[in-house]
């Protein structure tokens, strides 16, 4: 596997020519990361048609929750979408926090930036922005955020607890996210973990859901909910790329489970962090 920045690159490449796929290309994908199956179906996305403000041409089926439908937002929140895409979850937060909200969309890759602005344009949206930056070092000021989402982008970044760091940076005291993400229990088969494409697709960059649970635990958030848990399962028409016969059966037979989860969590209004003196 690549070093930190190679992966960066990866993802960027990859995202870049997600941004002009056809959805049913991306769906039939792990994450958009190519056409990998020919078992036709949404491998990790949901539903999002039911929900209101829901957009079509911002929809490139590659989430894998609906973190926006469980993530309290009100009229009026400044809401942050991180990894922001085609503009699908911060249409969604738009409908709920109304005219009088704000809602920031951030995005690394150029071409999904360009796609989100022409489709805010269409829509006619003057509380909806759309920024380039990372995600580990938002392009926002601190404390400015009532609502932060996230759908199916902090596993793609290889520094994670960078992006949970800046997530309690930007949110106000007393605000919340509500994050979809993948995550594993148990051991990905080595030949899964050091795959590009695999990373790129969602699965080889997910962690212990242990692991991703105490990271947001340790920044400082509380009231850490789990909102959502769904097992993902990968065809065996991309499994066989990287496993021979006998280590797909071990794979299928054993303890390894792949998870899409959304976790909500809050940011103390005191914003008193653990080993601050103040708790």
């Amino acid at each position: 596997m690549q070093n930190e920045q190679e992966l960066k690159e990866l993802v960027r490449e990859k995202y870049s020519q997600i941004a002009q796929q056809e959805k049913t290309a991306n769906q039939s994908s792990c994450c958009g990361a190519g056409n990998c199956s020919t078992e036709v179906y949404n491998i990790m996305s949901e539903d999002y048609t039911e929900l209101g403000g829901y957009n079509p041409d911002a929809d490139l089926g590659l989430g894998c929750g609906l973190p926006t439908q469980f993530a309290k937002i009100r009229k009026g929140d400044t809401v942050i979408d991180l990894g922001s895409g085609a503009g699908n979850d911060c249409f969604i937060a738009r409908h709920e926090t109304g005219e009088t909200g704000k809602v920031i969309g951030i995005d690394f890759t150029t071409a999904m930036i360009e796609k989100a602005r022409a489709n805010a344009e269409k829509l006619g949206f003057n509380n909806v922005e759309f920024r380039q930056g990372d995600i580990e070092h938002m392009p926002v000021g601190g404390n400015v955020a009532d609502v932060m989402v996230s759908n199916c982008v902090l596993n793609l970044v290889p520094n994670k607890a960078a992006v949970i760091a800046d997530i309690y940076r930007v949110l106000k005291p007393g605000g919340h996210f509500s994050i979809s993400d993948i995550v594993l229990s148990g051991q990905l088969p080595e030949a899964l973990q050091k795959d590009a494409e695999m990373y790129a697709g969602c699965v080889a960059g997910a962690i212990q859901r242990a692991d991703y649970l105490n990271m947001i635990y340790s920044t400082g958030f509380k009231n850490v909910t789990i909102q959502k848990d769904k097992p993902i399962y990968i065809p065996d028409d991309i499994l066989e790329k990287y496993l021979d016969k006998d280590a797909l059966a071990a794979f299928r037979n054993g303890d390894t489970g792949i998870f899409s989860i959304t976790v909500f969590a809050e940011k103390p209004v005191a914003d008193c962090k653990p080993g601050g003196g103040c708790c």
